[in-house]
């Protein structure tokens, strides 16, 4: 897992969700090469269990990505340069649930936690924004009338999609922002394909449910495999707004760039996205333009 990885001492990374998972994985192969991590997690039981296992400079810190002040508290206590934000966090609900902000809750953590937190970070970060998404967005829709499914019929799988589809809108514009500030950050994507990290996938339809798990259990790779993709996107020779994952049929193997396709091409719809988050959060690009 870390023989392609270069020495990355003197170097920091965050990673939300860091102490399980594909966001584990990707820590203690930054962590073996050298690099400073911080694992931004919730359960701090979790985290600081993760960090000693992991060894060198890992530390567990605590962030709600589901809380808007804690997103503002963990920015504070950050200090110096940041080489890579791994915004590698992620829910799923099978029930209509809301942040303590009143966000559908998938929308709240998936995204808009993670556009907060990258907002109020950039300023510090030196080399990459990497953000974990999904081939789920490709079955996706942002429906700007209802993006907190006040009105619609909830769908837990449809909701989860919407949230994939708009960490790849994120990313696009967030690539398209720092170009036009002049700025040599890469903001870059990745997915796992199909792997075995404790992440329940849930379409509200119980039959599929169980499918789903008995494949993830007979089919799926481990989450260090899984996380292959998030480190090509941190680390490898890759362009910005790329999109990383599994190279056989996008499910397994090694890391390697996928085309996106459909509305995650959408630079309307990724401007509009970021617009309507900056208004949900009050967080702005920090960055003057060029």
């Amino acid at each position: 897992m870390t023989m392609h990885i270069p020495d990355q001492t003197g170097r920091t990374a965050i990673i939300t969700g860091g102490s399980s998972g594909i966001g584990k994985a990707a820590a203690a192969a930054l962590a073996a090469k050298g690099a400073r991590v911080i694992l931004a997690v919730r359960d701090q039981t979790r985290g600081r269990a993760a960090a000693a296992e992991m060894g060198g400079l890992t530390e567990s810190r605590p962030l709600d990505l589901g809380s808007l002040a804690s997103v503002r508290e963990f920015a504070r206590t950050v200090n110096g340069p940041v080489d890579y934000l791994i915004n590698n966090a992620g829910t799923m609900t099978d029930t209509l649930r809301h942040t303590t902000d009143g966000f559908e809750s998938q929308l709240g953590v998936n995204h808009l936690g993670h556009f907060a937190l990258t907002n109020l970070l950039l300023t510090q970060i030196t080399r990459r924004v990497i953000t974990v998404s999904s081939t789920n967005y490709r079955s996706a829709h942002i429906d700007f009338e209802d993006l907190q499914w006040q009105r619609r019929p909830y769908r837990p799988f449809g909701a989860y999609g919407q949230t994939k589809l708009a960490n790849l809108l994120f990313t696009r514009e967030l690539q398209r922002r720092l170009n036009r500030a002049g700025s040599p950050i890469l903001a870059t994507a990745a997915h796992p394909g199909w792997a075995a990290t404790g992440f329940t996938m849930t379409t509200g339809r119980r039959l599929l449910d169980h499918a789903l798990a008995l494949g993830t259990r007979l089919l799926a790779q481990s989450p260090e495999g899984g996380a292959r993709p998030t480190l090509l996107a941190t680390i490898g020779d890759v362009p910005g707004a790329s999109f990383s994952g599994p190279s056989r049929f996008g499910v397994r193997g090694p890391a390697a760039l996928e085309e996106l396709s459909g509305e995650a091409l959408d630079d309307a719809a990724a401007q509009k996205l970021w617009e309507v988050s900056e208004h949900l959060t009050h967080v702005k690009f920090p960055l003057p333009t060029a």
